[in-house]
């Protein structure tokens, strides 16, 4: 089943939003939950495990979960918002860690004769489980020498939801390119962070596809120079990378 970041996610009684996240267990490389944004309430993510996600036929880039949309309404909020002082970070829980986060620096008026006080920020953060990371879309991939790479794309992952492929998004806007990388050549995996144990010449002579895709008025992904739906990639834990850019 591939994860594709931004793609539409479904309940069984309509659509709820998209996939803005994941959440995995570095050790074991397994996906345990998805991060779900509700449609036109962009501040609502949810944590929702990823045994609710349907696996499907493989023919369909979109995500169902097997819940309604009042269930999936009701679990766990993902985002949180703390205001501190610079330095300062407002997480202390046992059951939860931080996962991305966003720093804002509040508006400062001096005043007169006012020695000026410390920087005030707002901080918007991800609530995960502990132990675990959090990717999005625009998390950064490095090479074994940390040359940055490019951008995660989505995750392929098998029946037991372990990642077998990252999908590395390269390139700029009007020349994006797609490159299947095996989860064996990941080195490690932090929130917002994947290291490759590949250098960047050898991820440059692995296969692309090149990518075109806009969003449509449905939330399906359309490819701009065949003009069709891209299905999802259903990949078992011995499919090579070849099969993977197989559509």
């Amino acid at each position: 089943m591939r994860l594709e970041i931004g793609g539409r996610v479904d309940c069984s009684d309509g659509t709820f939003g998209e996939l803005a996240d994941v959440v995995i267990d570095p050790t074991t490389k397994r996906v345990t939950h998805l991060v779900v944004k509700a449609e036109g309430q962009p501040s609502v993510e949810r944590l929702v495990p990823i045994e609710l996600a349907d696996r499907g036929d493989g023919t369909r880039r979109v995500v169902t979960l097997r819940a309604t949309a009042k269930e999936v309404g009701s679990l766990p909020q993902v985002q949180e918002v703390a205001y501190v002082q610079l330095g300062d970070f407002p997480l202390d829980d046992p059951d939860w860690d931080v996962g991305i986060k966003e720093v804002y620096a509040l508006p400062y008026y001096p005043a007169y004769d006012v020695e000026p006080g410390p920087l005030d920020v707002s901080i918007m953060y991800d609530r995960i489980p502990k132990g675990g990371v959090e990717i999005r879309r625009a998390s950064d991939v490095y090479s074994a020498e940390r040359h940055h790479l490019g951008h995660v794309d989505g995750l392929i992952v098998d029946r037991d939801e372990h990642i077998t492929h990252v999908v590395l998004e390269r390139g700029h806007l009007w020349g994006r390119r797609e490159v299947t990388i095996p989860i064996g050549a990941v080195a490690k995996v932090e929130t917002d962070d994947v290291t490759l144990s590949l250098t960047k010449d050898q991820v440059g002579s692995l296969p692309e596809v090149s990518v075109r895709r806009w969003p449509t008025s449905s939330g399906k992904a359309r490819d701009a120079a065949a003009g069709r739906e891209q299905p999802i990639q259903t990949q078992g834990a011995g499919t090579t990378t070849e099969e993977a850019h197989d559509e």
